[in-house]
């Protein structure tokens, strides 16, 4: 007979110790409780626990000392913190201490039972689960670093801030701390901030209920509730609104929502990760982002280091990626000569690892043959001078051009824009998406080429100045029908 999971409750309060007990009991757990600090330490040296919950302020010293005795002695045993009402520095400096979670007085039962089952699938009494298949590549002490301390932070419910340079990898880093974690069967929520219109980010988040506003025809549910029970990964944070930012905060410590037009809070069990590529802590300094916030959502902080960084790791993570290309498009898996993997790694990547995605794509594209050499992968000659921007967007450098039969040259260059327009020589308008206006010109072309030649595909290559190979990725790439 399989016994049950023990638990440790301490807590200085007869009443409350007695509600702990109580309330774990009937979850199936074996209880005991201590009054004191020093109790509390001699039942964890003559026990095996699965978990402990504490309360912040005992007799003899404080939860926060127990927290931190535990992060020595017992780091595989999870434990949580009851916090007064609003204390929330406290429950921060627990967390950064090693902290599962806390949960505030008055004490919401449905939530504290929340806790101990995330606790205690932790603690491997919950039901298993698949291991996350989500791999960080690399080798480069830089990133075993990264990976030992996802490992560390997937066991905690505190919140992670992911920084790093665009196309590092930090929605990657976010979901392998979900899937290591105990919400990996519950759902992994990403959200772009800076892709929601300013007017709609409320109903976004919160939900609203029908006929809040004009359009709203049905009830909707938010991001919020979207990801109860799992994670949500707010990416580029620092792109909320200030006025969005103190929404923001009062959901995360009262773990509760109102939809927009509604009249009651829901309760909501949300883990917040979030991230960005903006310097956050200078952002506080000048008043663009709350100093609140910034404390709440970066209780722990994760970096995760650019490509030029951990170049050693680029072998690796090119084979990867040309292991996937290959199968994608139904091609011959090319390989990288000796001299082009020596070019890879003398390069900088301002883009990081999605330039080096993009790169390998083009290449694959415009190779001959099964082999890549130097001169496919089009790299900067005088250094970096795609900007992180350009790459990790996606924009490629060789661009077919709208009203020529023969491609663009393999410079570094995109399209330009005309400065004048042919009718009023006003100067045209910068385009809202360059990716959008480079697949633009591209798609035009390319349909204009299989029109004259009736869908001749080898044809049409001759014609636009590419390989057949190269029409193929590009028919691929903007869903022509091929």
């Amino acid at each position: 007979m399989t016994r049950p999971p023990r638990a440790l409750v301490v807590d200085d309060e007869p009443d409350i110790r007695e509600l702990l007990v109580l309330t774990l009991g009937r979850m199936g757990l074996h209880v005991d409780a201590a009054a004191t600090l020093g109790a509390a330490v001699d039942r964890l040296g003559e026990a095996d626990y699965a978990f402990c919950l504490t309360d912040m302020r005992l007799p003899d010293g404080s939860g926060q000392e127990l927290v931190e005795f535990v992060a020595r002695q017992h780091p595989t045993m999870p434990i949580a913190v009851i916090t007064a009402y609003g204390s929330v520095d406290a429950a921060v400096l627990a967390l950064k201490s090693g902290a599962f979670d806390f949960v505030s007085k008055p004490l919401d039962l449905p939530a504290l039972r929340r806790l101990v089952e995330q606790a205690l699938k932790l603690a491997g009494h919950g039901r298993d689960e698949a291991p996350g298949r989500t791999r960080l590549l690399g080798d480069s002490l830089a990133m075993q670093q990264v990976r030992q301390l996802v490992a560390k932070v997937s066991r905690s419910q505190a919140p992670v801030f992911i920084s790093g340079e665009s196309g590092v990898g930090k929605e990657l880093v976010a979901r392998m701390i979900h899937e290591q974690g105990p919400r990996r069967a519950g759902p992994f929520v990403p959200v772009n901030c800076g892709a929601i219109p300013g007017e709609l980010m409320e109903s976004e988040f919160f939900g609203h209920v029908r006929g809040s506003f004009t359009g709203a025809h049905a009830d909707k549910e938010g991001l919020f509730q979207a990801a109860n029970g799992g994670t949500l990964f707010l990416d580029e944070v620092a792109e909320l609104p200030l006025p969005m930012q103190v929404k923001l905060l009062r959901v995360i410590q009262e773990k509760a929502v109102r939809a927009v037009g509604g009249r009651q809070e829901i309760p909501v069990d949300v883990r917040i990760l979030s991230a960005t590529h903006k310097p956050l802590a200078a952002l506080v300094e000048s008043g663009a982002f709350r100093q609140d916030l910034y404390y709440r959502i970066n209780v722990i902080e994760l970096r995760v280091p650019p490509l030029r960084e951990r170049h050693e790791d680029i072998p690796q993570i090119a084979a990867h990626i040309l292991d996937r290309i290959a199968p994608d498009w139904g091609l011959e898996r090319p390989t990288l000569s000796q001299a082009a993997l020596e070019a890879l790694m003398a390069y900088d990547f301002p883009g990081n690892v999605r330039e080096l995605e993009n790169i390998l794509e083009r290449a694959v594209a415009l190779c001959d043959g099964a082999r890549i050499e130097p001169a496919d992968l089009h790299l900067p000659s005088n250094g970096p001078s795609l900007s992180a921007t350009g790459a990790a967007s996606g924009v490629t450098s060789v661009a077919v051009a709208a009203e020529s039969n023969v491609a663009s040259p393999p410079a570094t260059h995109g399209p330009t824009v005309p400065a004048a327009s042919a009718a009023g020589g006003r100067e045209a308008p910068v385009p809202s998406s360059l990716v959008d206006y480079v697949e633009n010109l591209e798609r035009d072309a390319i349909m204009k080429a299989l029109t004259e030649t009736r869908w001749n595909k080898t044809q049409a290559a001759k014609r636009l100045g590419i390989t057949f190979r190269a029409l193929r990725y590009k028919l691929k790439k903007l869903g022509i029908d091929d």
